[in-house]
């Protein structure tokens, strides 16, 4: 009989698209395949909603073209594993359908549920608790508002899911989520990895509307014969929980044990830390979540504008015509690589979105300091770039309030694609950094952990130990280290010196 190869397969339930990836038992990817969703619906201000059905449309077809592609049948896939945004409400009825469109991560309307949840509670005590502060992306006060503002909605309400799990509800008709995914719903004892029942009766939730939990590698579902139907794949294929896209990306990128960070640049900033312990900020500037990883947790800062600055400088001031098909992003850190670290004396403060760490401060506003006569686009392009880098700091200085260590720092997103700005951030975090061989995202950490489930790696460790290879370490410069140091002394002056200003 001919040696049949055996294949997993990770879906990422993205906010824009949800993307299927197929990886082999040697964790190469074979191919991967994305279906785009419905933009999000935004009815008010500060609203972002989507469709669950289209997310479950979407996975059929991504799944399809990915198998198609690949040249695979459904029953090659052992496996199967899920990433997706974060924090939205889905709420499903008595026979499983959504009863209205999900509350996505984006959506702030709860601003009033988070204050009564906080007093109610207490902010220490709900810190104590889920090791993070009420904030309107979370998903107990999406439920909240739909409770206060849409009483006949909520009364159909029989079952609450996050985004991916939805999704894979369509395909295994099982009601489950995973302890990472969990974490961002501020209903979770992260400390435990368990529902908190004192959280859960303060905002008088019923336990029975939410799924059994896993860990993320753990087997919760197969494929049914209607999942099977939708997709390709072959049923009873077993299914694992997967894990939320911040844990699923670290995984892809290998971060997994204490001392293992990643600082990735994408529209917004994420410094990722996984710990052995679940590492408390009592401030809130951070976010505590567990890991994908079983006795594993992570602590994660976020800045809002990290990528998006450079993309509103290029959209407003760069709008030039690509110059022998290049990229416009290399054109402009082609043009800050004229200017000599420092950008003379030129900062950038990347508050184009308020700011979450170390400020929790939404009326935060962007600001470019230091301007003379002599500066040039240059020099405000290089400016963007260390101020996104010194933003990220801002992260790091809180690890080591918290001792969390940082041995390995690996870059991910736009920060890691560009050679300046990985020199940048080497240079201001005063530390190597290092670029893994291929960052594939959350469908691939969601891979990953389909073939742990699989038992193609004895655990999550294992498995990145095989699959995730560095292929680049930058090193600080000490000439550019020790101006950047003095430089990110000015950068932190700035938003006490600012704030006064900033909208109340």
């Amino acid at each position: 009989m001919k040696f049949m190869q055996t294949y997993v397969l990770g879906i990422d339930v993205g906010t824009g698209g949800t993307r299927a990836l197929i990886m082999g038992g040697d964790g190469r990817v074979l191919v991967s395949a994305t279906a785009e969703h419905e933009p999000f619906a935004s009815p008010q201000p500060g609203w972002a909603e989507q469709r669950p059905e289209d997310w479950w449309r979407a996975a059929g077809i991504a799944i399809h073209k990915a198998l198609a592609t690949g040249k695979l049948r459904g029953e090659q896939i052992s496996c199967v594993g899920f990433s997706g945004q974060m924090h939205g409400a889905v709420m499903l009825d008595a026979r499983g359908d959504v009863v209205r469109p999900a509350l996505i991560w984006c959506d702030v309307r709860t601003e009033k549920q988070c204050r009564e949840l906080t007093e109610r509670v207490g902010a220490e005590q709900l810190i104590r608790l889920t090791c993070n502060p009420a904030l309107a992306n979370f998903t107990v006060t999406k439920l909240l508002w739909t409770r206060e503002n849409e009483p006949e909605n909520w009364k159909r309400v029989r079952s609450i899911q996050l985004p991916k799990d939805y999704v894979r509800f369509r395909l295994t008709g099982e009601r489950a989520t995973d302890v990472a995914d969990a974490s961002g719903t501020l209903l979770l004892n992260v400390a435990q990895r368990q529902w908190s029942a004192e959280v859960l009766q303060a905002a008088e939730i019923d336990r029975s509307l939410l799924p059994a939990l896993y860990e993320s590698a753990d087997v919760c579902g197969k494929v049914s014969a209607l999942g099977a139907e939708a997709t390709g794949l072959s049923s009873g294929t077993p299914v694992v929980a997967g894990a939320g896209d911040q844990a699923a990306g670290a995984v892809g990128m290998g971060i997994v044990a204490p001392g293992a960070v990643s600082a990735t640049i994408g529209t917004s900033g994420v410094v990722f830390a996984a710990t052995d312990r679940p590492a408390l900020d009592p401030r809130g500037r951070l976010h505590t979540f567990c890991h994908a990883v079983p006795e594993r947790w992570h602590v994660m800062g976020v800045t809002q504008a990290a990528g998006l600055s450079l993309r509103w400088f290029r959209d407003q001031f760069a709008r030039v015509p690509a110059l022998d098909g290049r990229d416009p992003y290399k054109q402009l850190t082609a043009e800050a690589a004229t200017v000599p670290p420092g950008a003379d004396g030129l900062l950038w403060a990347p508050y184009l979105m308020g700011e979450r760490t170390p400020h929790l401060d939404p009326a935060a506003r962007g600001v470019l300091a230091g301007l003379t006569a002599s500066h040039t686009r240059a020099h405000v392009i290089r400016a963007i770039l260390e101020g996104v880098a010194f933003s990220l700091k801002d992260t790091f200085a809180i690890f080591a309030e918290m001792n969390v260590p940082v041995k390995n720092i690996r870059l991910g997103g736009g920060g890691a694609r560009s050679p300046l700005w990985r020199q940048i951030q080497a240079d201001v975090y005063g530390q190597q950094v290092e670029i893994v061989e291929a960052e594939e995202g959350a469908a691939f950490g969601a891979a990953i952990l389909a073939g742990v489930g699989a038992k193609m790696w004895p655990s999550v460790d294992a498995a990145c130990d095989s699959v995730v290879h560095v292929v680049e370490r930058v090193s600080p410069i000490p000439a550019n280290a020790a101006v950047m140091n003095a430089a990110g002394n000015a950068y932190r002056r700035m938003y006490p010196a600012m704030k006064s200003i900033f909208p109340s």
